[in-house]
């Protein structure tokens, strides 16, 4: 199974910058976005042999999300505890639950860091409870670079959104309630492998990037992962896609 994950920071905008191309192309089974940025209705799409599932944000023009699958899943719920920003999708197979995920951003001066926190507890305990019944995938934007290699300037990024220490303990507790990150797993050694460049200072022409677009997948399954991608060369968004082969 391929799966493709992508925050399209706007999948309208994203629309006139490649994204069918992109979506035709990529050979997904199943295909999540973030950060849609509109509700279903105003948009159309070209999704033939696919089924599709929105998350929409109550506030409009502001995150969501969504996942397009050739596989009809068991079941579908959406958000967590009383998200209202459509940040949460999960798909249930018979093998396996998919979530799509949108992480809040802890914002300027980090007035939003101990939501986001609070936040990250609530997937922890999502994710952790249906680990419990059969493995997970978990993708999306977590917004965290969760260590020093997945961040070209590590040392001035400290007190920013994104990097703090705070941010970069709770995803190793997500961690280490039993996931592993499928692409540090398989390329323990990369360097300057980044999936999200600010707009500002030619960031992306310099990849001074973050990596903080994940699949992430219950440890006990990660011997089943063939590969995780980075799709570097795909613009359209301030963030790239990502991807995971496995055989699940």
């Amino acid at each position: 199974m391929k799966a493709v994950s992508w925050n399209v920071n706007g999948l309208r905008s994203c629309m006139g910058k490649g994204f069918m191309d992109f979506f035709r192309d990529s050979g997904a089974d199943i295909f999540c976005v973030q950060e849609t940025k509109l509700q279903r209705g105003e948009i159309r799409l070209d999704l033939s042999g696919y089924f599709e599932y929105w998350n929409d944000a109550e506030k409009k023009g502001y995150s969501g999300t969504a996942v397009f699958t050739k596989r009809r899943p068991l079941s579908v719920t959406y958000g967590i505890g009383g998200d209202s920003e459509g940040r949460v999708i999960t798909l249930e197979y018979e093998g396996f639950f998919l979530v799509n995920v949108y992480v809040p951003n802890s914002g300027e001066e980090l007035k939003r860091l101990e939501y986001r926190l609070e936040w990250d507890r609530s997937l922890r305990e999502h994710v952790t409870a249906l680990d419990k019944k059969k493995p997970v995938i978990a993708c999306g934007d977590f917004n965290v670079a969760h260590t020093e290699a997945d961040i070209k300037n590590a040392a001035p990024n400290r007190t920013h959104a994104g990097f703090t220490d705070e941010e970069r303990e709770s995803f190793t507790k997500l961690l280490e309630a039993g996931f592993t990150d499928t692409f540090r797993e398989l390329y323990p050694a990369a360097r300057d492998k980044y999936t999200y460049w600010t707009y500002m200072f030619k960031a992306r022409e310099r990849n001074a990037g973050w990596r903080i677009d994940y699949f992430l997948v219950s440890s006990r399954i990660k011997d089943k992962v063939a590969d995780s991608l980075i799709y570097s060369g795909v613009y359209g968004s301030d963030h790239c896609p990502v991807g995971l082969v496995i055989e699940i």
